[in-house]
This record gives structure tokens, sequence and C-alpha cells, in this order.
């Protein structure tokens, strides 16, 4: 099984899970990101778009695997953090979409302009058509784990997990409080398959994260 890991293909990580892959373009798109330490950090509480694009040939069964961190923004009730996988071609300027890809996204919103969105803590899974066109195609109401948003919790690392398979469409989410051996499976439009991308673009939106793996 192939497997992304994402940020620190920024630091070498493909050399140490593939000897023979060099360091992979990436390119800050948007937003205020920057490297420190080990971390990434988006820095701008205020990028509604911001976005890190990520070079990484995507075929078949994928792992995506990646640390988050919430530094701050979401005071005034809103913000959100996701990937896109599967991304047909990188467009290095701020934008809703992103080519033909899905977006796995984690949102908070206290009052979410659409209905179709679960007010306080959600997911979304979204088709994007192209870099200004994005559907809805599920939303998951996730207020069952609103609990653990406390300043304790927010301060340190959630560890996400993600399996993918391109050909079947089938999706693992990984639930970040147990054991690693809970995950949620959801499915990707028949229609749409086989998926294939060269890109993975992660993003925020209103708040300021950290990512390592």
């Amino acid at each position: 099984m192939k497997r992304v890991v994402l940020v620190l293909f920024l630091f070498g990580m493909a050399a140490a899970l593939f000897a023979q892959v060099q360091l992979p373009e990436y390119h800050f798109a948007s937003g205020n990101w920057a490297l420190t330490g080990e971390r990434l950090y988006q820095n701008d509480a205020g990028a509604r778009l911001a976005k890190v694009n990520i070079q990484a040939s995507q075929n078949g069964a994928m792992v995506y695997e990646f640390d988050a961190r919430y530094e701050n923004g979401a005071e005034d009730g809103h913000g959100g953090f996701g990937l896109h996988i599967f991304e047909d071609v990188a467009y290095n300027r701020a934008s809703w979409g992103a080519g033909n890809s899905y977006l796995l996204w984690l949102n908070y919103d206290e009052n979410p302009l659409s209905k179709d969105i679960s007010k306080g803590l959600s997911a979304q899974l979204y088709r994007s058509r192209t870099n200004s066109r994005m559907d809805l195609v599920q939303n998951y109401d996730l207020n069952r784990y609103v609990n653990f948003l406390t300043d304790e919790n927010l301060a340190n690392p959630v560890h996400f997990k993600i399996i993918t398979d391109g050909d079947s469409g089938e999706v693992r989410i990984y639930d970040p409080t147990e054991d690693g051996s809970v995950y949620y499976a959801l499915y990707i439009d028949q229609k749409d398959l086989p998926l294939k991308g060269n890109w993975v673009s992660l993003r925020t939106n209103g708040m300021r994260m950290s990512f390592t793996n």
C-alpha cells in the first residue's frame, strides 16, 4: 500500500518511507505558512482560503496521516481545516475548490450560512469540480464530540489517519479519540471512479493551525 504522509514530506520524510523518492514539490498557495522546527504553521487567523499544495501521486489504496493542532482564531465561533485528495492539478493561489478532487473537511461553526451544514462541530465531504466550484456530498453532525473542545485538549496535537481506495471509492476516517481500531466509512460516487491524482492540498479556514507527523 502506498503511503502519503503529509507535511513532513516537506522535511524529507519521503526519503525515509521510499528511499528512491526525492522531496516532492510543494507550494504555499495562500495564507501565511511557515516551517518552525518540526511543525508547519498557518499563521493567519483571518485567512479564509489558506492552502498548501503538496505533490503526491495517488491511485489505488492510499494512507494519509498527520497531526493537527489548533493554535487560535476560532474565538469568533467559526473555523475549519481539511484535505483535498486525488487532486489532478494544483492551483497556486487562493481558491474555493481545487480542480478535480474530493475535500474532507472538519468544521466548527456556531452560525452556518447553509442549512445543510450542522451547527457546531461537523464534518463534510465535498466534490471539487473546478477551482471555483464545489458541491456538498455529505454532512456529518459531530456534536457528540464537542466536549473534547476544551482548552487543555485543543493545546495538544490530534492524530488523523485516513485510508482511501481510489478503485472502490471507500474512505475510512479513523476516530482520533479511540485506540486506532474505530473508523467511519464513506463511499465516493461510483461514477467518479477510479480516482487518481497528482496533488494533495492541506487547507485552513478562519483560524491558525499547525501540523506535523
